[in-house]
């Protein structure tokens, strides 16, 4: 049954029961997050007034994604992947609940708050590849897949909207132990929530190899399909030229625009701001065809966001700024999370989305130290100059590329129903000659 016959509501996504629980206790969860993270930092700055210290502690957050993600991609790709979330989310409760003590009991130090900050990373690489590719089976209407994606980051973006507010109020009254304390609660949502859903058994797998065996096979489908791999591609790109505009936030609220705290909670706000519309922005689109072309713009949009905010002096400019930033990044992101979603064949999802996790999470950290390297250098306007001038690099050779991606991706949608017959001018028609079952390349599966 082909997508038109279906509803379209902006939540049509929440009609899964099991994906409903998941938004639930997810939805909570992530507005303690947020606020561990800002009461962590503030905690660091508190404990030694060292910028570079902070640089550390994003950075011992952020890489271990980069080294563990893809063995937690082989681990979703075997075993059952809500029994692991759940075992995953108690270690994260455990790890808030010893940093609250910590704090409340006075006996916190830098060398253990970064320890605990590596632990989390740990935490967080296993976590986001297994959460990225149980959610798919959560989804009662495979139509409703992109709408689930745009759902997820609209939840982020929110509780980034939600979670520094709160921690902001409750670090200058009451302490950052309390926004440790909250956030170890706040987990107890989600395993609740876990139990609570009701998952069909996953088909048994052939006999287990050893994990370095299923990381080259999962390597081998990814980057052997044209789409596939131009997509990690350009992420992975964008996240180590782009991304880490954000590290250098505070350089120019403090330098550029003469400001203070205030102004730097401004600019982080409104970059959240466009990512959420972004995110809604998706949620309401019917199904993942054109999302090639939304690729494409949201690279453009991102990368003149950044040079726009580079330029300016004025900060109603670097706040319009900052949300187009903001717009671009979330709504690449979702996007090529929702095709390839959608395209790779089930028993290799944990490990594709592995891949995915470390081309958008993991060149993140590389990225920043980069990026910081080069501000001390050269300035941070030029940073960020020379770092939009290469996503539009990136964005050109994607768009250049992109009419062999529709020719690949079309069978695969013809297939599950997401498209019939569309004109030969939508871009989607088969080069001539081209079957509408062509095999995947580097499987041979139909």
């Amino acid at each position: 049954m082909g997508v038109n016959s279906r509803e379209h509501g902006l939540l049509r996504a929440l009609r899964s029961r099991n994906y409903r629980f998941f938004v639930a206790g997810q939805g909570i969860s992530l507005i303690g997050t947020w606020m561990q993270q800002v009461a962590m930092s503030w905690l660091v700055y508190r404990l030694t007034g060292s910028a570079l210290l902070l640089g550390v502690i994003g950075f011992t957050s952020q890489i271990p994604t980069f080294l563990i993600a893809p063995v937690a991609g082989v681990l979703a790709d075997r075993w059952d992947r809500r029994r692991l979330l759940m075992i995953n989310q108690t270690f994260a409760m455990f790890q808030a609940a010893f940093l609250a003590t910590a704090v409340l009991a006075g006996f916190a130090q830098i060398w253990l708050v970064i320890l605990l900050s590596l632990l989390l990373g740990v935490i967080t690489a296993f976590e986001i590849p297994i959460r990225q590719s149980f959610v798919v089976e959560l989804v009662e209407h495979r139509e409703d897949l992109g709408n689930v994606i745009a759902l997820n980051s609209s939840m982020v973006n929110g509780a980034r909207l939600i979670g520094p507010s709160v921690a902001g109020l409750l670090v200058a009254s009451v302490g950052e132990g309390v926004c440790f304390i909250i956030n170890g609660i706040s987990y107890l949502a989600v395993i609740m929530a876990l139990a609570a859903m009701r998952i069909a058994p996953r088909p048994p797998r052939p006999r287990q190899r050893h994990v370095l065996q299923e990381l080259r096979e999962g390597f081998s489908y990814a980057f052997g399909f044209g789409p596939i791999r131009s997509i990690l591609l350009l992420v992975a790109f964008v996240s180590l030229m782009g991304m880490p505009y954000a590290v250098l936030i505070p350089v120019f609220a403090k330098e550029i625009l003469h400001g203070g705290a205030h102004t730097f909670g401004f600019l982080m706000t409104s970059a959240g701001c466009g990512a959420l519309i972004g995110t809604l922005y998706l949620a309401s689109r019917r199904n993942v065809v054109g999302l090639g072309r939304i690729i494409v713009v949201a690279v453009i949009l991102f990368a003149v966001g950044i040079a726009l905010f580079a330029l300016s002096s004025y900060l109603p400019l670097s706040l319009a700024a900052l949300a187009m930033a903001g717009f671009g990044s979330i709504t690449l992101v979702a996007s090529c999370n929702t095709i390839i979603q959608t395209i790779l064949e089930e028993d290799k999802r944990g490990r594709v989305m592995s891949f995915f996790t470390m081309a958008f999470l993991g060149m993140a950290p590389l990225g920043s130290l980069g990026a910081g390297a080069m501000a001390d250098l050269v300035g941070g306007r030029y940073t960020l100059l020379a770092g939009a001038g290469f996503c539009l690099v990136g964005a050109a050779a994607f768009a250049r590329n992109l009419p062999k991606i529709r020719e690949k991706i079309r069978p695969i949608y013809l297939r599950m129903g997401i498209i019939g017959g569309l004109p030969a001018d939508d871009g989607q028609t088969p080069a001539p000659g081209e079957p509408h079952g062509a095999e995947h390349p580097a499987t041979g599966r139909r």
